[in-house]
């Protein structure tokens, strides 16, 4: 591998220098790694290192082993093991098995936004469950509170409606892509 490979600095070419495997240098996609951790962490109320293991794996055409994943964020394992446990429940990357390595790998979903969405409508039912039964246990509070309990009702039924409609329009919207394809 060439210095400037291992250094992320760009080939005599003017081309970002390539790692051995021939995926860019790390350095070559670091701007954008971290964006997606400040920018996609900070909208999903994620920490920026999920953020920036989102944009890892969005970018990266192979799934990663965790050491990958550690080394490539700069974390420990303990680290970069939350992180993935997170983007998972998220909706947003899979846990697979690499032919050939012992580790397990991780990879950016085909289906990540839908999954993401997914995560979001899950959430979103869990809290309008809680007001329906808040609003049942509610009925001998006073008129303000009963009140704040019907509109917590009013608003989640309503985000777990516009929700599931925006989960079949995404996949909708999707096939139609994959269609043109």
């Amino acid at each position: 591998m060439s210095r400037a490979a291992d250094n992320g600095e760009a080939a005599d070419d003017g081309r970002p220098a390539a790692a051995s495997d021939g995926r860019p240098a790390a350095a070559a996609d670091g701007q954008l790694i971290e964006d997606f951790g400040l920018r996609i962490g900070r909208a999903m109320s994620w920490p920026p290192m999920a953020g920036r293991l989102a944009g890892i794996l969005m970018l990266s055409p192979d799934p990663m082993t965790l050491s990958q994943l550690q080394q490539a964020l700069g974390a420990s394992k303990g680290s970069a093991s939350e992180m993935t446990r997170l983007l998972i429940t998220h909706g947003t990357v899979d846990r697979v098995k690499v032919p050939g390595v012992r580790q397990a790998g991780y990879e950016w979903r085909s289906d990540a936004w839908s999954g993401c969405l997914q995560y979001q409508l899950d959430q979103t039912r869990q809290l309008l469950e809680l007001a329906e039964a808040a609003r049942e246990r509610g009925g001998a509070l006073p008129p303000v509170q009963r009140g704040r309990l019907r509109d917590m009702h009013t608003f989640y039924a309503f985000m777990v409606e516009q929700l599931e409609g925006l989960l079949d329009e995404y996949r909708l919207l999707l096939d139609v892509d994959v269609d043109r394809a």
